[in-house]
């Protein structure tokens, strides 16, 4: 990586709380970033990243979620709505973050890094729907994209040869 280049731990985002923050808090753990909404056919999906979360947190993996509205308006909630629904309903511990957009014009810095680093299905560049997970290594490098149809319990020996 060029001295020129962002880290990952470097990019500017904003806790589901609005407090400023960045990923350093994360460096040396293994990252799963997922773009998540609670509207989605895919929000089951919370309950298992939550047991990854649970089950391999004490061995270094943080699960980052980030929510998104960008795919039919599935993510309609503020911060206090997105926070209540994955508690009461998923009982989600692991970080979640404020609404981003993954893709466009207005895509966040952080989701630019992880898409020019894996790109999806076929090489597309783009983020095709909600729950996608992309998989950091303890040093920053993105190794996977996997898009929503990939459950997270089937990343768990990709996360098992990371943490080593």
């Amino acid at each position: 990586m060029s001295t020129t280049a962002t880290s990952i731990y470097d990019i500017p985002v904003t806790a589901i709380d609005g407090r400023p923050t960045t990923l350093e808090p994360h460096r040396g753990k293994v990252l799963l970033v997922v773009n998540v909404a609670s509207k989605c056919g895919f929000s089951g999906q919370y309950k298992g990243l939550e047991e990854l979360y649970r089950a391999y947190k004490d061995r270094g993996l943080v699960i980052l979620g980030f929510p998104c509205n960008q795919f039919m308006a599935q993510e309609p909630g503020n911060a206090d709505e997105i926070q209540s629904f994955c508690s009461l309903k998923y009982d989600v511990t692991f970080p979640m973050f404020a609404k981003l957009d993954v893709n466009g014009n207005t895509t966040h810095p952080l989701y630019e890094h992880l898409k020019s680093a894996a790109r999806g299905t076929l090489g597309t560049r783009g983020i095709k729907w909600n729950f996608t997970q992309v998989l950091v290594d303890r040093t920053g490098n993105v190794v996977t994209r996997r898009g929503p149809l990939t459950k997270p319990h089937q990343l768990a020996a990709d996360i098992e040869k990371l943490l080593g």
